[in-house]
């Protein structure tokens, strides 16, 4: 497979406005992640302390705090072809510096002149270590394409350096997806992700498109969900459509809002019915429900986060979504569906959290395995006989997907698996891959999801 390591440049449009105290901010969150603190918190906090930025401006910092994570192993290797290794760099501010240059250099196509002026930066941002000179020869010299080596080790390789994955992760997805899936599913996660929503109620994304033309935003339906679509222009105008601010609209990736429909039974609705969300987090998944319930059932939400679930109740109350209640404990023998979106990896959410691939390791991914199962198994042991447990995470590794429904059911009798792509459209299975469903990007785009649903069987 012959794969280019250095990439073409971004869309201007797509970048905001780049500004020295911009470049300020993306330098200090990408210092304080490489210190160890989430890129979501140190993004945050950045914006916050940063003093008079605009919207563009702002929106350039989010967009290179998460490139320069993204893809720091192909700029560390940009860094090493030009004479600057990473391992010369004491300070961690030398590093970000340096990657912030290459960045803007490779995915910006920026020359020194406009690079120049943005990292003329305060201390202690730009350290005195490193001279223009040497950020300009960061800038000016030129860059060699290293040649492709022969053999599927090599393209592995070749291919954890182009998307920027650790090896070890990019080892286990070559194990269990073929090389052109992998290519595929890997740059995705390697790119700054589409905004997607979920129009509401059901069924109205057609009139939701229409009234989005009509104020001026482009919008186009997402085939592979029913209620899916996305922004067909680079502006976030969309935010404040009257459409958006009369709740018509959800952001929801489109592997979530299948996730979602897993849980309608095999040809049935769920209006009226009770259903459980029992690891509910911000509440994304909690709306859905709530809209296929309808006024007449009733969501049940839960999450060991208190924060997490303090968000999905203001979510809830900002959707006027009287059907959702927040028990404690919830009582899961009362209702007719469980939606389990079990804590795990996040592989797939990696082009949204590219920090968190740089933090997981293979021990990391076996407890998150034991977490998933044990929280499995008490769920089922509360559930009544007929009821249907969905089992969803945003990762693309088998060991917390298909390995944790397997291991279930070989000590669960009682308990079958039920095909979630059953009486689906055409154009929703895409995201089917057997009984399961499997939301892959690209196919699917967004990020990556897996769901399987289990029914207690009567008796």
């Amino acid at each position: 497979m012959d794969i280019p390591l250095w990439p073409s440049p971004h869309e201007p449009s797509r970048l905001g406005r780049p500004s020295r105290r911009a470049a300020t901010a993306a330098l200090e969150t990408h210092i304080a992640v490489l210190k160890g603190e989430p890129l979501k918190a140190a993004l945050a906090t950045a914006l916050r302390e940063a003093e008079g930025l605009g919207g563009q401006e702002r929106r350039f910092v989010a967009m290179a705090a998460r490139e320069l994570s993204r893809h720091q192993r192909l700029l560390d290797l940009a860094a090493r072809q030009l004479g600057h290794s990473p391992g010369k760099h004491v300070l961690t501010e030398d590093q970000a510096l340096v990657r912030y240059t290459l960045w803007r250099r490779l995915f910006c196509g920026e020359g020194w002149a406009r690079i120049g002026p943005e990292v003329k930066l305060p201390g202690p941002v730009r350290p005195r270590t490193l001279h223009d000179a040497v950020l300009e020869g960061l800038v000016t010299k030129p860059l060699a394409e290293p040649p492709a080596a022969e053999g599927p080790e090599s393209v592995v390789e070749r291919l954890a350096t182009r998307y920027s994955f650790p090896g070890w992760l990019t080892q286990r997805l070559a194990q269990v997806y073929p090389e052109g899936t992998l290519a595929g599913l890997m740059a995705s996660l390697d790119e700054e992700p589409s905004l997607h929503f979920r129009a509401r109620p059901p069924g109205t994304r057609d009139a939701v498109l229409a009234a989005l033309a009509q104020e001026g935003v482009a919008a186009e339906a997402v085939p592979c969900a029913p209620d899916a679509l996305r922004v067909a222009d680079a502006s976030h105008r969309i935010f404040e459509s009257r459409t958006m601010k009369a709740r018509r609209l959800q952001v929801q990736d489109v592997g979530s809002q299948l996730i979602v429909l897993a849980c309608l039974p095999p040809g049935a609705t769920l209006a009226g019915l009770a259903v459980a969300d029992v690891c509910a987090g911000a509440g994304g998944k909690t709306l859905g429900l709530a809209d296929l319930v309808g006024a007449k059932g009733k969501v049940l939400a839960g999450d060991r986060s208190k924060r997490r679930l303090a968000d999905a109740r203001d979510r809830v109350r900002e959707f006027g979504l009287k059907q959702v209640t927040f028990p404690h404990p919830v009582p899961l023998d009362a209702v007719d569906v469980v939606l389990v979106d079990a804590p795990c990896s996040g592989t797939g959410s990696l082009a949204r959290e590219p920090d968190q691939k740089w933090k997981l390791s293979a021990k990391a991914i076996a407890e998150f395995q034991a977490t998933q199962s044990t929280l499995l198994a008490e769920v089922a042991a509360q559930v009544k006989p007929g009821a249907r447990i969905v089992y969803a995470t945003c990762s693309v590794l088998p060991e917390e997907n298909d390995a944790v429904v397997e291991a279930f059911l070989q000590k669960h009798p009682g308990f079958a698996l039920e095909a979630v792509g059953e009486g689906w459209p055409a154009e929703l299975q895409v995201g089917v891959d057997g009984p399961y469903l499997r939301a892959l990007p690209p196919r699917v785009p967004g990020g990556g999801f897996f769901a399987a649903r289990l029914v207690r069987k009567a008796g």
